[in-house]
């Protein structure tokens, strides 16, 4: 019998680094937050949209439910969660402002947890040295760049992982963290270096033109 998936899609971020709200900027022939929405939809038995307070009585096309984020990211993750019905298997976490995911990013995190994991996520190797400072003594270590890998989103989890990951309201920016801090397992699949996240004007730009690239 085939999973039952829901996304939580979290947009509800106040722009400040970019200066105005990046979600709803123009990419191509919509809106940033419409690549996410539509690629989480690919997937999915059902989405929930977590937008700005101010933003909560807006009207989107596709979405099951819209709610209001808090003021961290695990809060719009929890606000998110509370409106993914208790039949929901897999629950999939995207950022808003990842516009560009593909649909085989989203079926990939998914197959994994179908494998077993608790949770997975999308990594890709640091294109860039990554050395650990440490700021007492002054020095720095070189880490191992093929041991490491920068995360993205989508990320999937076991329904009943993430909800008790979630139950004593931790924070944390990674909500696979919180499933490491359980003991579950997290399992990593290839990410892609094309999925970007807008954060400043510039991330936009770069967005632009890698969209303009697609085949």
């Amino acid at each position: 019998m085939a999973a039952c998936i829901w996304t939580i899609v979290v947009a509800a971020g106040s722009g400040s680094r970019f200066g105005r709200l990046k979600q709803y900027e123009t990419l191509g022939d919509r809106r940033v937050l419409d690549w996410a929405l539509e690629a989480a939809r690919a997937v999915s038995e059902g989405i929930v949209l977590v937008v700005p307070p101010d933003a909560a009585s807006r009207r989107e096309p596709g979405v099951d439910a819209i709610v209001p984020g808090g003021a961290t990211r695990s809060q719009s993750v929890r606000a998110g969660l509370a409106a993914v019905p208790n039949e929901a298997d897999v629950i999939v976490i995207h950022d808003g402002a990842r516009p560009l995911a593909p649909v085989s990013l989203f079926d990939a995190v998914v197959a994994e947890v179908d494998r077993g994991a608790d949770a997975a996520i999308p990594g890709v190797v640091p294109a860039s040295t990554i050395k650990r400072i440490d700021k007492k003594r002054r020095v720095a270590e070189t880490l191992d760049r093929d041991a490491l890998v920068e995360v993205q989103t989508p990320q999937a989890f076991r329904a009943a992982a993430l909800r008790a990951a979630h139950q004593d309201e931790p924070e944390a920016t990674d909500d696979a963290g919180l499933i490491e801090a359980t003991g579950g397992v997290v399992g990593v699949v290839d990410g892609d270096p094309r999925n970007i996240k807008i954060t400043h004007p510039h991330d936009l730009d770069v967005a632009r033109s890698l969209l303009a690239s697609r085949p």
